[in-house]
């Protein structure tokens, strides 16, 4: 089965830098992005339309490149976190994660017993299709290599973050920025007390606790910023950001020489 590098480098105090992708179902993006230097491509199923058929399609084109795929899904269900991952994703976020329930929840879906409940299935795509090899094995190599990130948007999550990065089987407590801010009444103040305290209680949960911290960066100025901070995993830009400010910056180049 394949190993997951950026779990195993996260687990050893590592860094790790991908990327992020909710608008480009492209056969190619995993290739583009693993040609860019990308460690992992983390498709988002949140707040796109895409079905499970397109997330297990994006998957499949992660093999063949170095690029590690995980998967966004809308929430703690179950339902969402097997199929993805019997799919052949390598990691599973979840937004929206609030007290320490929702936390053993999440990673009880995502690990083999007896550390957790999920299913059997084997022989597919998360194992290469292969049935020669030991099932207790396969699981072990699944339980060790799936990476599971929780997601902190709230001040409740905030609040409770020690708890969730205590929970065995959650790798990353990831804060969603603009959620985060939202929830707490300073849209986009990412400068604002509250969010700085907010920001705070999360990386020290996860210090505390050996986990690491994530985030989304939009710039490799801002991902600086975030890794001097103390965030170890980062998804630097989205797609369709990438596509746009890319495409601005050379059509105003072409203008200025109109």
């Amino acid at each position: 089965m394949r190993a997951n590098p950026v779990r195993r480098r996260l687990q050893q105090g590592g860094q790790s830098l991908g990327t992020m992708v909710m608008e480009f179902d492209s056969t190619g993006i995993a290739r583009l992005a693993d040609a860019a230097g990308a460690e992992f491509v983390l498709y988002d199923m949140e707040h796109t339309a895409w079905s499970i058929e397109t997330a297990r399609s994006l998957i499949a084109t992660c093999g063949g490149t170095e690029a590690v795929p995980f998967v966004r899904i809308p929430a703690t269900e179950y339902h969402f976190a097997a199929r993805v991952l019997d799919a052949g994703a390598l990691g599973v976020m979840v937004p929206m994660v609030n007290d320490v329930e929702q936390a053993k929840a999440l990673a009880d879906f995502c690990h083999y017993p007896p550390v957790g409940r999920r299913g059997a299935g084997f022989g597919i795509a998360h194992d290469d299709y292969r049935t020669d090899e030991d099932v207790a094995d396969k699981m072990a190599q699944a339980n060790e290599r799936t990476l599971v990130i929780a997601q902190i948007e709230s001040g409740e999550g905030a609040k409770n973050a020690r708890q969730i990065a205590a929970v065995e089987g959650i790798d990353v407590l990831w804060i969603g920025h603009f959620d985060l801010a939202n929830f707490l009444g300073i849209p986009t103040q990412f400068d604002h007390p509250d969010y700085r305290r907010a920001e705070d209680a999360v990386r020290d949960a996860c210090e505390a606790e050996g986990k690491a911290l994530g985030r989304l960066a939009t710039t490799a100025e801002e991902a600086q910023r975030l890794l001097d901070y103390g965030y170890r995993i980062l998804a630097v830009g989205l797609d369709v950001d990438l596509y746009r400010r890319g495409l601005e910056r050379e059509l105003s180049g072409a203008r200025a020489h109109l």
